[in-house]
């Protein structure tokens, strides 16, 4: 008979305590505003907040859209050097692995030098440029999570053999990438969707110096005024990005012409 895990057991149940604990805790917290009685007071307060909707739902644009620049920037990079320039790997790699290097607050000075007042390109001087500054900055921070879910994705697929088997169908590399390398590494996009969506929701500095209205600076600026609402608000980020990476995982996991109607349809009786 096959003796128990116990110690792997342990380490799991340890981890899980690592962080379960702190997260009961906060919600326990964050439904005790009302002296004495446990109440949802916290969460009432914080939707009446007209601000809350408004610097989520920025926030997940703009996540959405790192994602989105991310798997156009990463994709086509990581197939071409896997394909054509595999000495290179180690240089791709390496820059890849930058922005865990370099401080958020360094690469947001950069920017705002670079494309401030006196540049060619004043980005800062308006409030789109600074939005795609903001995009930038996230799909940056990203780039090392997104480069190594798909690079590791291209490495479980023969993409030569589909190359070849694309172009000898009359299919132009533009299109074999669209079509062929593209689906075949979905699941590994998706995997760097969800670390750049959970990177991007809760970023604070460059948001912050950037002063765009996102959910990270408000965050922090509850904490300042109020006890219990920021505890309801990290409760409800974490369910919130939960449910986006749910949601994003059914997406990418369905057939082409398999949207959520067909699916609610099946499952009704």
């Amino acid at each position: 008979m096959r003796r128990f895990p116990l110690f792997a057991s342990l380490v799991a149940l340890l981890c899980a305590a690592f962080f379960l604990v702190p997260l009961a805790a906060t919600v326990n917290f964050s439904l005790r505003m009302r002296r004495g009685e446990i109440s949802l007071d916290a969460y009432a307060s914080v939707f009446r907040d007209d601000t809350f909707l408004s610097v989520l739902g920025f926030s997940a644009l703009a996540s959405l859209a790192a994602i989105a620049l991310g798997a156009l920037l990463v994709v086509p990079t990581a197939y071409w050097v896997r394909l054509r320039l595999p000495g290179l790997r180690p240089l791709t790699e390496f820059l890849s692995l930058m922005p865990l290097i370099i401080p958020p607050v360094v690469l947001v000075f950069g920017y705002v030098r670079i494309y401030g007042t006196a540049s060619v390109l004043p980005l800062t001087m308006s409030e789109a440029g600074t939005n795609l500054l903001l995009v930038i900055g996230y799909t940056v921070l990203s780039l090392p999570y997104m480069y190594r879910a798909v690079d590791n994705g291209m490495a479980a697929i023969d993409i030569a053999t589909l190359t070849e088997a694309a172009e000898s169908l009359g299919a132009s590399r533009l299109r074999t990438i669209a079509t062929v390398i593209f689906p075949n590494v979905r699941s590994a996009i998706m995997s760097g969707a969800f670390l750049t969506f959970s990177i991007s929701l809760g970023e604070f500095v460059i948001t912050s110096l950037l002063n765009r209205p996102a959910f990270g600076p408000y965050l922090v600026q509850m904490g300042q005024d109020y006890a219990y609402q920021p505890a309801a608000l990290a409760i409800m980020a974490f369910a919130f990005t939960w449910a986006c990476m749910a949601l994003m995982d059914f997406f990418a996991t369905r057939k082409p012409g398999q949207g959520l109607l067909p699916f609610l349809r099946r499952k009704s009786p």
